[in-house]
């Protein structure tokens, strides 16, 4: 039951992967914002999250089943991916934006701007619809997977559990890192692509474990994330000279040299 959600999740993503790769640093025909291509992906994230939603008491029950509990590489494991969402994604692009910064590197600079304003978008979004949704965690009846009450989110945080605000981070953060390489290493989703979003997958798998989201939490952030790190991405390559990177990316060296510098800032 449980093997049966990753490979939804990955699916979903793996489409987001690949949706729409481009070469070079910026899109010279400014297209559409919201394209036939979203709407595909929008269908596939919706679809994923309508499977795994009658599954939430069951994978919740089976998580918190005391023999998985007490795993310890489990726990370690589950712990080390929620820092790495929280504050670890935060970190990574506000030091990818600082080594570009540092070294006159626009491309890297861009990479860490860029999913840092992803992240912060994306969890506006995502806090809002928490708020108001006003679900209720696994861990306060998992026997109410569908605990949903208007507005209560703004009196606890126990009733803000749709979607994972965790899963948004990292998935906004896997979306902007996957697609701003490819437009200067356009041969990397397939690899940068299921590195990252297989990490972020994992975080969102340990929030379940650790009983504070249900797995239509983790999709619905899953789905968040990637489409908010998307438009990001495609917005700023197609409007090079908008006011934000303008202003904050400096510098004129946009050699490859830069792409090794990432990489291992982030792996």
């Amino acid at each position: 039951m449980f093997g049966k959600l990753i490979p939804v999740v990955l699916l979903a993503t793996t489409i987001a992967a690949h949706a729409a790769a481009q070469v070079q640093d910026t899109i010279l025909k400014k297209t559409p914002l919201l394209t036939g291509k979203d709407a595909l992906l929008i269908g596939a994230f919706t679809l994923g999250t309508a499977a795994v939603a009658p599954l939430d008491r069951q994978v919740a029950k089976r998580l918190q089943d005391p023999g998985t509990q007490e795993n310890r590489f489990l726990k370690t494991s589950a712990t080390g991916f929620r820092v790495l969402a929280i504050p670890g994604s935060l970190v990574a692009g506000v030091g990818l934006y600082a080594l570009g910064r540092a070294d006159g590197q626009r491309r890297v600079q861009a990479l860490g701007l860029h999913s840092l304003e992803s992240i912060l978008i994306a969890g506006a979004l995502g806090g809002g619809i928490k708020f108001v949704g006003g679900r209720a965690r696994p861990y306060v009846d998992i026997d109410k997977p569908y605990d949903f009450q208007l507005f209560r989110g703004f009196s606890e945080d126990k009733y803000r559990s749709f979607p994972s605000g965790h899963t948004i981070t990292a998935f906004a953060f896997a979306s902007t890192f996957t697609r701003e390489t490819q437009f200067w290493w356009p041969h990397s989703g397939w690899y940068v692509g299921t590195v990252m979003y297989g990490g972020a997958t994992l975080m969102g798998l340990s929030r379940m474990y650790n009983n504070q989201h249900w797995a239509s939490d983790v999709m619905g952030g899953a789905a968040i994330g990637t489409l908010i790190g998307l438009k990001v991405a495609k917005y700023t390559h197609s409007h090079p000279g908008n006011r934000i990177d303008s202003r904050l990316i400096k510098g004129g060296n946009n050699s490859q040299r830069s792409i090794p510098i990432a990489f291992s800032f982030q792996f």
